[in-house]
């Protein structure tokens, strides 16, 4: 049996032949007109795609290996309306990258705003880096784990300037994972960096 090769295109197999903004606001919309390889060797049609250009965004999983938890923050989210549930959501720390900034200083500034943690650069490592959702949203998510002391972690957090009330809890992992199981966390990047760790988790708590 022949096997198939995975990924087998890359950026030469594409052509991007316009690219034009519709909108501009705090976010953008552009509208795309690509041609690309198809699998049968052929070229595509021209197709006219709009792609919502959000930048790159750093999410921070807070773990505590002694006590076994994670920091989780509540805040509202305007988009979380419409799917009909509550617009609060549990979520790991994350943002936005600022100008010059690093990853792990994105994490570290973030942990500050929203939590009040103070993170050493020491302590943070790499997870991993995905696309948050690729057909029509070009924002890039960079996955990093902190390992902190959780026992004074809590209250209520944020930046007045940019509209944030963000309220700080400490949970166990498991009721973390309990949480995701019923459906309470329902933001990616924490039901992405909580899967992880409960695969990861125990080679912290050796470290």
């Amino acid at each position: 049996m022949t096997q198939t090769r995975i990924l087998r295109y890359g950026h030469q197999d594409f052509q991007l032949l316009e690219k034009n903004t519709r909108y501009q606001g705090f976010f953008k919309l552009d509208q795309y007109k690509v041609t690309h390889k198809r699998f049968d060797g052929s070229e595509s049609e021209v197709l006219t795609r709009e792609v919502f250009e959000r930048d790159d965004a750093v999410v921070l999983i807070p773990y505590d290996p002694v006590s076994d938890s994670v920091v989780l923050i509540e805040q509202f989210r305007p988009g979380a309306i419409r799917a009909g549930d509550t617009p609060w959501m549990l979520e790991f720390i994350a943002g936005m990258f600022k100008q010059g900034e690093s990853p792990v200083e994105v994490a570290i500034r973030e942990a500050k705003e929203e939590a009040n943690l103070t993170i050493a650069p020491a302590s943070v490592s790499n997870v991993m880096k995905y696309l948050s959702s690729p057909g029509g949203m070009s924002e890039a998510m960079y996955v990093y784990l902190a390992l902190i002391d959780s026992s004074t972690a809590g209250g209520v957090h944020g930046l007045d300037e940019e509209g944030e009330d963000i309220l700080v809890h400490v949970v166990k992992r498991q009721q973390a994972l309990e949480l995701l199981k019923q459906g309470k966390i329902a933001n990616a990047a924490t039901v992405i960096g909580l899967q992880w760790l409960a695969l990861n988790y125990q080679a912290f708590q050796s470290s």
